[in-house]
């Protein structure tokens, strides 16, 4: 069995549709969603590709989701800086009653197993938290017991938007990267699970899709096009800002 998994797509259609035809060439059995599906440019796009895809596809939700939906029930998205907020409110706007459907049908977590691999749990941040911050630098003590009682030999993760590989205490925890808003190298990352844990990454046409996302209606579209497609920012720089995040709680 080979399963593709697929995080922190953020409405970045063009991403995602590169993403899914390397996916259809590794012969991929099945997808899994790792959440923060939304927000991003094209929502409802990006929601109506997954669900109408012919690979057998799951899901777990993320905080982008959470968010949105809370603003769908006239909840105000707590975890939410003000300052991004207009983002989720727009979001929100643009999804029709199926759609908040689709989302709020997600679980949180994911438990695949996976030949060779063992079983294989799936979850947007932590297990426990889908707001949690952690990178591959954070130290042990303050990480090991977000995995605590998770009971996988092996955990999927996103959130952070940068790719790892870590051990805490005896629990493999992987991140997937993001494919709709990478941080470092401009592309789309994802893993392919098979006998083992495959990271990747897929190059897509740039400038094609930051004119795509420049047309679309969404608020932050020239922010988009070029913070998140043509010129993401540094890893090294994400690196600290997330680390020195993850230590303050």
């Amino acid at each position: 069995m080979r399963i593709a998994a697929l995080y922190d797509i953020h409405a970045n259609l063009p991403a995602l549709e590169a993403v899914l035809a390397e996916v259809r060439q590794a012969k991929a059995d099945r997808i899994l969603i790792g959440g923060d599906v939304i927000p991003g440019p094209l929502p409802r796009e990006t929601l109506d590709c997954l669900t109408g895809l012919d690979i057998p596809c799951e899901f777990v939700y993320g905080n982008g989701e959470v968010a949105v939906l809370d603003v769908c029930a006239g909840r105000i998205p707590v975890s939410v800086p003000e300052q991004y907020r207009s983002i989720i409110h727009w979001n929100a706007q643009q999804l029709t009653p199926e759609h908040q459907n689709t989302f709020a049908s997600w679980p949180k977590t994911v438990r695949i197993d996976v030949p060779g691999v063992s079983e294989v749990l799936f979850c947007h941040a932590t297990p426990r938290d889908e707001n949690e911050i952690f990178t591959r630098l954070t130290p042990e003590e303050r990480v090991a017991e977000m995995f605590a009682d998770c009971g996988a030999a092996l955990v999927v993760c996103g959130h952070t938007h940068m790719q790892f590989d870590r051990m805490i205490g005896t629990t493999r925890v992987v991140n997937a990267g993001s494919v709709g808003m990478p941080f470092g190298k401009a592309g789309a990352d994802w893993l392919l699970l098979g006998s083992d844990v495959e990271f990747r990454h897929t190059e897509y046409d740039l400038e094609a899709a930051a004119a795509r996302i420049r047309a679309s209606s969404y608020p932050e579209a020239e922010q988009f096009a070029t913070n998140s497609i043509l010129k993401p920012p540094p890893e090294a720089q994400m690196l600290e800002l997330f680390t020195r995040a993850s230590l303050k709680r």
